[in-house]
């Protein structure tokens, strides 16, 4: 028998391992160049977080000091941070100005909490252990500091900082800002939703300008304003993601009646990264415009959003004078094309959102049915007044408190409490 001819085969699997390694060493390139960007991101980022842990426990300090007794009162006084301001910067530390000092205890002061759930016995060794609660932990920890060796290059152990670390997750330009809130609730919800969303400082300023928080508690209950201090802005249903009123002041139109429909519309589409963050999450713009079909006769909805945490067509119609019955009677056969013809099967039913000067709550809620999906909500060229939004906030609490039996009020009125349901 003759041989065979002798196929190459080394030479077909090297070509393939080549053509392969190809690929994957441009791949390999480009995962060098995404960790070193990564790394670079997050070693800036643990330098904010470790400036933020110093200064809350700069703060801390102040507040343990100050506690000290009236002996340590009457001695140091309202002086104490113009003397610590001035010992501090001639012994080398940066930024301790009197200001400064002051803003670093009412951090503490504002995120006091924190210190409950750390565990004093892990601060340090069995030394500061044995001297609390005899002794204040800063007298204990000054002890324990002066009794280290001068090479140690730590006095408080890495469980501590990782600890406290994980408490903080925003920059202290950050919450420079926050503390100019003063309801823990309402800076609470901004800090959620400035780590969630990656807030910038001027996003995070235009957000708490535009009152957010108040806009978003007065649709919901008691309960649902508690939640956004504990959980920030979750969408789970339609109702969700309105607002009251929108807050559109970074259109830059005038708030006067020469302006038009079209140029409301013109506007949003120029800034239209500004109005998907009004809009709120999960927002993907779709189409402006959008035409439909029927009987011959053309339809135009005014702007088409997607949102993908409610798996549902978001359309907006955009009315510049007061809202009528027949605004309404046209978003209601909109939102009904959108279900019949244009959503999947799997997909959530279309909400539909009118954007008006001013409306009538009285005529919404007579003109639709009780299940309808569509809502209507007033905008503002401005940014709202944040006080009167707090007072109808607070109206708005206490108006729901004196109609739920298992409020206060009413419990107090003889109403049913949970207990006897």
């Amino acid at each position: 028998m003759g041989k065979k001819p002798r196929t190459d085969t080394n030479k077909h699997e090297l070509d393939k391992t080549t053509e392969h390694t190809e690929v994957g060493f441009d791949g390999l390139v480009g995962l060098f160049a995404q960790t070193q960007t990564a790394m670079q991101t997050q070693a800036a980022r643990s330098v904010d977080i470790a400036l933020v842990v110093r200064n809350w426990l700069f703060g801390w300090y102040i507040v343990e000091f100050e506690n000290g007794g009236a002996e340590r009162a009457d001695l140091y006084g309202k002086k104490l941070f113009k003397r610590l301001s001035k010992e501090l910067n001639q012994s080398g530390l940066k930024g301790m100005s009197e200001t400064n000092l002051r803003k670093f205890r009412e951090f503490y002061q504002g995120y006091a909490e924190i210190q409950q759930t750390l565990s004093v016995t892990s601060l340090s060794s069995q030394k500061i252990q044995q001297t609390l609660p005899a002794q204040s932990f800063l007298t204990a920890l000054i002890s324990e500091t002066l009794s280290r060796k001068s090479d140690e290059s730590s006095f408080l152990p890495d469980d501590f900082w990782q600890t406290l670390s994980a408490k903080f997750s925003l920059s202290w330009s950050h919450y420079v800002v926050l503390l100019t809130i003063d309801s823990a609730d309402e800076r609470r919800f901004y800090e959620l939703e400035a780590t969630q969303n990656a807030w910038g400082i001027r996003e995070l300023k235009r957000q708490i300008n535009s009152s957010l928080y108040e806009r978003l508690a007065l649709s919901r209950d008691k309960a649902g304003v508690k939640e956004l201090a504990q959980k920030g802005q979750l969408v789970a249903k339609p109702s969700d993601v309105l607002k009251s009123p929108y807050v559109l002041e970074f259109l830059g139109l005038q708030e006067k009646p020469e302006y038009s429909e079209h140029d409301l519309e013109t506007a949003i589409i120029d800034k239209i990264e500004h109005f998907l963050l009004e809009l709120g999450k999960g927002f993907l713009f779709e189409a402006r415009q959008k035409r439909f079909t029927f009987d011959d006769d053309h339809f135009y909805v005014d702007l088409v959003f997607y949102n993908r945490l409610l798996r549902c067509y978001v359309i907006i119609d955009l009315k510049r004078d007061r809202l009528t019955h027949q605004d309404l009677g046209q978003m209601q056969m909109y939102v009904n094309y959108f279900d019949r013809y244009v959503k999947l099967e799997d997909e959530k039913p279309t909400v539909g959102i009118l954007l008006c000067h001013s409306k009538d709550d009285r005529l919404v809620e007579l003109t639709l049915p009780k299940d309808a999906n569509i809502h209507a909500s007033a905008y503002q060229l401005y940014l709202p007044d944040k006080e009167a939004l707090k007072k109808q906030l607070e109206e708005a609490q206490a108006e729901w408190e004196a109609t739920h039996e298992d409020s206060p009020p009413v419990q107090d009125q003889g109403g049913i409490t949970n207990e006897h349901k």
